[in-house]
């Protein structure tokens, strides 16, 4: 199957693309094994955080025979959902991992690692605590921005009597945008603010680093009346933005989670068709032609959303053997 979207509607211009393309906005090479990041629903939420390793970026392999690796005890509710993984600034800096600690509250879950084993102290980070009517804070992640030498968080929330135009969209009453904090010790966090509205109900948002060297903005389009839930994607300027408005969508509906990572000179955009119980994946070298490529998936049982990140071959070999 293959997905065209129409490049007007993504674009924020040639001046836009080329300033994201000098500036990488932190972007890593494209090399190493990939570490997949999730959690399953198989044995219950809390079961923790579950890790798979990949050396073509389509075959997982389960890592520690399905135990978890982070088991969690932080938040309104203990739980771990949606993990998201990225290493901090610097040659010798330690990987952040940050998740969904309810499915209703103002926290996400915080702790960093240099192994994937040891740990430090997990903490309930209060992303919207001084934001009231706040329902839910949903699939938190990172990104870098160059520009204010600052860690832009993001995640999905829904504020009662916020963006009431798009009001009875999703399901149980919800109505999300997606908003973000910037922190540049994680002791501080600067007050949330919304991120990013596109007119409809948004959730899972994750940032791609184009093979051109473009940043985009990759979401779910939350709709449930009239049904949507598909992924669509943005063109940014910088990861605070502006946005281009989003494109036609390039999955079908019913599926969410998206990550993403570079294969080749291809970008490979996953994500969890959890109706069916399975992943699917797309390819594009453009972001506007997307092809099918999910047949050659071989995912972990039960995985559900989670994130990718490129590792060292000696920390691969000792995650293996963990």
């Amino acid at each position: 199957m293959t997905f065209c979207i129409d490049r007007r509607a993504l674009c924020l211009g040639a001046t836009a693309l080329a300033g994201c393309a000098s500036a990488r906005l932190g972007a890593r090479p494209a090399d190493g094994p990939l570490l997949f990041a999730y959690f399953s629903t198989g044995k219950g939420e809390a079961d923790g955080l579950k890790l798979a390793l990949s050396d073509d970026g389509f075959a997982f392999r389960t890592l520690g025979g399905g135990r978890p690796f982070l088991v969690p005890h932080v938040g309104e509710k203990n739980l771990l959902r949606d993990p998201f993984l990225w290493r901090g600034e610097g040659a010798d800096a330690p990987w952040h991992c940050i998740w969904t600690t309810a499915w209703q509250g103002v926290t996400i879950g915080h702790a960093t690692t240099r192994d994937f084993i040891n740990w430090t102290p997990q903490r309930a980070l209060p992303v919207m605590a001084s934001v009231p009517g706040t329902r839910n804070c949903w699939a938190p992640e990172a990104i870098f921005d160059p520009a204010s030498r600052r860690t832009v968080i993001f995640w999905s929330s829904t504020v009662d009597g916020r963006f009431t135009e798009t009001a009875s969209t999703s399901e149980d009453g919800y109505n999300h945008r997606l908003w973000y904090t910037t922190t540049a010790d994680f002791k501080t966090f600067a007050p949330p603010q919304v991120l990013y509205d596109p007119g409809f109900s948004v959730i899972d948002g994750t940032f791609a680093h184009a093979p051109d060297g473009g940043l985009w903005l990759v979401v779910k389009d939350e709709t449930v009346m009239p049904p949507r839930k598909w992924l669509r994607v943005a063109s940014a300027r910088s990861p605070l933005g502006p946005f281009a408005p989003p494109g036609a969508p390039f999955t079908p509906s019913w599926v969410e989670g998206p990550m993403t990572a570079r294969i080749g000179d291809e970008l490979i955009c996953y994500y969890d068709v959890y109706r069916d119980g399975r992943w699917g994946a797309v390819s594009t070298r453009d972001m506007i032609h997307w092809q099918d490529v999910g047949e050659r998936l071989v995912m972990p049982q039960g995985a559900r959303h989670g994130s990718l990140v490129r590792i060292a071959p000696d920390l691969a070999a000792s995650l293996e053997k963990a």
